[in-house]
């Protein structure tokens, strides 16, 4: 059946042309993480490696944005300032008027909406960028600074010009992608800066010669990948009855269990890692008070050996997050009018404002079991880590003691997702051949 596949894929000129564009841009993607950033100072470059080895929450933070982080590279913010561009955007669109007209208008809309997204990530990309070589420079601090960051106009300056463009340019190609290409190109990039470190991360355990870990975490990481698809794909159908030319027809309204996606992923993380970036800081440069608010957030919020605090925290924010995002996406109020409006109705249920009330009644159930179920993933290493400090079932050597499938959960939610759509894309592209032989 997979061969079968492939061979349909390979007849067909436009399926073809669609994947080997993708491909192309992926492969100039990473090819633009490795070309560090003009002026950098490349001794401190060398120490990045090992600074990220040593905060795991700042490298993964990167790589689910996609960035270039380990190399201080053009692309180092990833499509961070877009995502970022594209969340202010829709909670926008739910408090200004103009901005929920411009939704309602369909594709000329959704056009406009998406040029205001695009002007909204130059200034975000630009004061990311200082924040981040700023940040960077006093993390890594003694003699090896990154740049010399009193010299504004000479090095710094440029260097957050050549950042910015990175974020454009990438920005652009994951628009090349959702044009010529197939799948969502955003969501593309992400997931091969998420697929990036896989190699190196199973390189760790076969270098120590600890094979049965690597076996234990190929088998945990399969079985999550099965019970992640079977979330993702599921769905609660939603009767309806249309009454058409005299007659009821039967359908249904589907709502998934997982809709929010990985966007509470990455909005909690991106908050879950700030506090020991911070703490870093301040154990670095401060003193007295600041250096023990320093500690103690290191303590508390470090991804080498998350507390329960950070667990607990990191929990909270996914399902916090997931509830907040599906409020804003998904508009019972217009979702009830659009089923009206074509003669709907769901059973036992009055048309308009109490069918909007039992969608979101039913919405919000499904949401307490996909986003725990979001939740659990992203701290499930650290419980079976915390489990294991207790109860010493497996031996970690080459993992710093800590266990993780072979790409973390919140990675998995996010490679999952991306491979289904990917997979659902190809088969539409190719029922599409299929139809036009026969025109």
């Amino acid at each position: 059946m997979i061969l079968k596949n492939v061979s349909r894929i390979w007849k067909s000129s436009d399926v073809k042309k669609k994947i080997l564009v993708t491909l192309g841009i992926i492969i100039l993607y990473k090819f633009l993480s490795s070309i560090p950033v003009p002026g950098v100072n490349t001794t401190a470059l060398l120490s990045i490696k090992d600074f990220l080895a040593a905060n795991q929450g700042l490298a993964f933070f990167s790589s689910l944005m996609g960035g270039g982080l380990e190399n201080f590279s053009v692309v180092l913010m990833g499509l961070a300032p877009y995502i970022n561009a594209v969340i202010i955007m829709q909670l926008l669109a739910v408090i200004v008027p103009q901005l929920e007209a411009l939704k309602k208008e369909g594709e000329q809309g959704q056009k406009k909406i998406n040029n205001y997204t695009r002007w909204a990530t130059v200034p975000l990309a630009f004061a990311q960028s200082y924040g981040m070589i700023i940040l960077l420079n006093t993390l890594i601090g003694g003699g090896g600074k990154i740049m010399d960051v009193s010299n504004f106009w000479g090095a710094v300056l440029p260097a957050m010009l050549f950042i910015t463009a990175g974020t454009l340019f990438l920005m652009w190609l994951g628009e090349v992608i959702n044009e010529s290409g197939i799948g969502n190109g955003a969501s593309m990039i992400i997931f091969a800066g998420v697929l990036a470190g896989t190699p190196s991360h199973i390189m760790q355990y076969i270098s120590v010669g600890n094979y049965p870990l690597l076996l234990i975490l190929t088998i945990m990481t399969l079985v999550v990948i099965y019970i992640i698809i079977k979330f993702t794909e599921g769905f609660r159908k939603i009767p309806l009855i249309y009454t058409r030319t005299g007659r009821d027809e039967k359908s249904y309204f589907p709502i998934r269990v997982n809709q929010a996606g990985m966007i509470p992923i990455i909005f909690a993380v991106s908050i879950v890692t700030f506090p020991a970036l911070i703490g870093q800081v301040l154990a670095n440069k401060g003193s007295g008070s600041s250096a023990q608010i320093g500690q103690f957030l290191l303590e508390y919020f470090s991804m080498n050996n998350p507390s329960w605090l950070y667990i607990t925290v990191y929990f909270l924010l996914v399902l916090g997050f997931s509830f907040f995002y599906v409020s804003i996406v998904f508009n019972t109020e217009e979702v009830a009018e659009s089923i009206q409006k074509r003669g709907g109705y769901i059973p036992g249920v009055r048309p308009g404002r109490e069918t909007a009330e039992y969608l979101e009644k039913t919405s919000l159930h499904l949401n307490l079991y996909g986003g725990s179920f979001l939740a659990f993933i992203a701290v499930f290493p650290y419980l079976m880590s915390k489990l294991n400090e207790v109860v010493q079932i497996i031996d970690t050597s080459g993992s710093g003691g800590q266990i993780d499938f072979l790409i973390s959960g919140a990675g998995l939610i996010i490679v999952v997702g991306v491979i289904l759509e990917l997979i659902r894309r190809v088969d539409t592209e190719l029922k599409s051949y299929d139809y036009k032989k026969f025109f």
